[in-house]
């Protein structure tokens, strides 16, 4: 594996399916996949019982279906899937990029290619809506931002000013300069 990847390629931590009560931590690094369990319980027989953990090599756990079970149980097939992956030396280069370098790049998009990349997965969907995102397409777009202009967009948020017809934006930045006048009138 390439040397500038992480020790830790993945984690996760979550409780068994109900009624347990059990907690469980998978984790993927270079070398292994380890997977640990807490008991929980109020009964008696399990008070005693210690935490327990198995440890695999990538190419042990690709043929150890009992242990694949357990993970898809309590993890769900999407995260077996991505192990099998990590696994098999199938990464996704995409997930480990900081947030502001994948704003970055997406800012390069046009709206059409940032509305299907928003729907490709949760992370992206955000970025997609980010605030980080939208501001510099919403200035670069207009000629001046005005500073009522830039609390309006705070207030509603840069993506919808972007996306808000120029008539609804003067009739919003009137209605502000009004709650604004009338805040001020109040005050004296």
């Amino acid at each position: 594996m390439a040397s500038w990847l992480p020790e830790t390629l993945f984690e996760i931590v979550g409780q068994g399916p109900a009624p347990s009560k059990d907690y469980y931590q998978l984790l993927v690094t270079r070398a292994q996949v380890i997977f640990r369990w807490w008991k929980i319980s109020l009964r008696n027989e399990y008070r005693s019982t210690k935490p327990g953990e198995a440890k695999e090599a990538h190419e042990s756990f690709l043929e150890n279906s009992h242990l694949q079970v357990q993970i898809a149980l309590i993890f769900g097939a999407r995260i077996l899937d991505y192990v099998f992956n990590l696994c098999g030396g199938k990464f996704d280069f995409l997930e480990r990029l900081s947030d502001s370098l994948l704003l970055s790049i997406i800012s390069y998009l046009d709206l059409e290619d940032i509305a299907r990349l928003s729907q490709t997965s949760r992370r992206f969907s955000q970025l997609c809506i980010s605030d980080k995102l939208w501001e510099p397409i919403v200035q670069s777009a207009c000629e001046n931002v005005t500073p009522d202009m830039r609390a309006l967009a705070e207030d509603m948020g840069w993506r919808q000013m972007f996306f808000t017809n120029k008539l609804q934006l003067q009739r919003q930045l009137r209605k502000r300069r009004q709650r604004q006048g009338g805040q001020k009138g109040s005050q004296f």
